[in-house]
């Protein structure tokens, strides 16, 4: 849980004036073992960027 809060913080603190979501982004990749730690809320919101990836950038699963 406290590397999800910190990813978020991270992910939080880097703003852009420009460029792509391609540009910018990657896939997040959690471990099993983060997985197994994660909220439904935060799983969500994982496979939504990375599905947003796939679409928008050909990003691989």
């Amino acid at each position: 849980m406290v590397k999800i809060l910190i990813l978020a913080l991270l992910l939080a603190g880097c703003t852009t004036s420009g460029g792509s979501f391609c540009a910018v982004e990657h896939p997040i990749r959690p471990t099993k073992s983060e997985v197994a730690a994660l909220s439904d809320a935060s799983v969500s919101a994982i496979l939504a960027h990375n599905e947003k990836g796939q679409k928008l950038c050909g990003w691989k699963p």
